[in-house]
């Protein structure tokens, strides 16, 4: 019995020394830096996404897409499908399959998971036509060897919005790390002091412009009109697949996606009924009385200077945002 408890011992022993060694090799290997992708890798995951979007938007289905979505895509991508799906429950009578065309993918290398690359893409969205299309830019991540690639950001931007990237001599991306005090705001704060900008107009340097300044203006002018107020709660929304992501640009700044979550809280006055259009109503929960609170997710794309060693000026430029409604509760 000795004997037998002392081989049991030494057996578990080799299976734990085994177990270790194994885990060693595994996190040496994501120390390693490589590409996060290859290019035939990044253009299978956009062929697969769009596939899987066109299925889904035909159908009004969100579960045809479900795998190939995350974050602020996903958020917003899921939660109009459900919302359409509840008004058209036959599927989309107006779908018009998307293409996504002339791809051009940057792949960062880096270590470890997750692991996302930028694909650039021409659509077949665009009203004007001509070389000076929109491109759509979608960011695709990928959070471990048994996982999928899926889209967690989308914004629609010009060729001229999409800067020239940092790139070694194979091709491939420099990311920015998330506390990178390379460039003047580092990726992690930028959901925070969005939103802090949104709600009181500190800190100030983010640049005038539509997602900005006049945003805020909007806003205002909406806060108070005949038989209705409305209130707005900015609140950032940055890890696990909301986290920001980040590329260095050639001119040492960086080009970084990231979320944030916004409430709009409209309160009507005695007597004045709230108008709750389809859409709304379909992702709404409890009863409109007198007050209706809807919620949003947004995703921004943002160009950041490199930092000068002091507090930064009006230097964050909002080069897009795409946002979607994602729930709405009456009471």
């Amino acid at each position: 019995m000795r004997r037998l408890g002392r081989a049991a011992t030494g057996l578990a022993a080799t299976a734990v020394l085994s177990l270790t060694a194994s885990a060693c090799v595994t996190v040496h290997g994501e120390r390693e830096v490589v590409p996060a992708a290859t290019q035939d890798e990044a253009a299978k995951a956009l062929a697969a996404f769009t596939d899987a979007y066109n299925k889904a938007d035909k159908a009004y289905d969100p579960a045809l897409d479900a795998a190939h979505v995350t974050g602020a895509l996903g958020a917003i991508n899921q939660a109009g499908l459900k919302a359409r799906q509840v008004n058209f429950p036959d599927g989309n009578p107006n779908h018009v399959p998307l293409e996504l065309t002339d791809p051009k993918f940057t792949i960062p290398k880096k270590a470890g998971w997750p692991r996302w690359f930028v694909a650039d893409t021409d659509s077949n969205r665009d009203r004007d036509g001509g070389a000076g299309d929109n491109r759509w830019v979608l960011v695709f991540v990928r959070n471990g060897a048994k996982e999928g690639w899926r889209a967690a950001y989308l914004n629609i931007l010009t060729p001229r919005q999409i800067p020239a990237f940092k790139t070694d001599k194979d091709g491939y991306a420099e990311p920015v790390a998330l506390d990178s005090a390379a460039p003047a705001v580092a990726p992690r704060n930028l959901s925070e002091e969005y939103t802090s900008y949104l709600q009181n107009g500190k800190p100030e340097h983010f640049k005038a412009g539509p997602h900005t300044s006049v945003w805020r203006d909007n806003r205002k002018k909406s806060a108070n009109v005949l038989g209705m107020t409305t209130q707005y709660i900015d609140q950032p929304l940055d890890t696990g697949d909301y986290a920001p992501l980040g590329l260095a640009t050639k001119d040492g700044g960086s080009l970084v996606f990231f979320s944030m979550r916004n409430f709009e809280r409209q309160t009507a006055a005695k007597g004045v009924r709230l108008k709750v259009v389809p859409d709304v109503k379909a992702l709404l929960t409890g009863e409109v009385k007198s007050t209706i609170t809807k919620e949003r997710v947004s995703n921004q794309a943002v160009i950041v200077p490199r930092g000068n060693g002091g507090e930064p000026g009006p230097v964050v430029e909002v080069l897009g945002r795409l946002t979607g409604l994602t729930a709405a509760k009456g009471s």
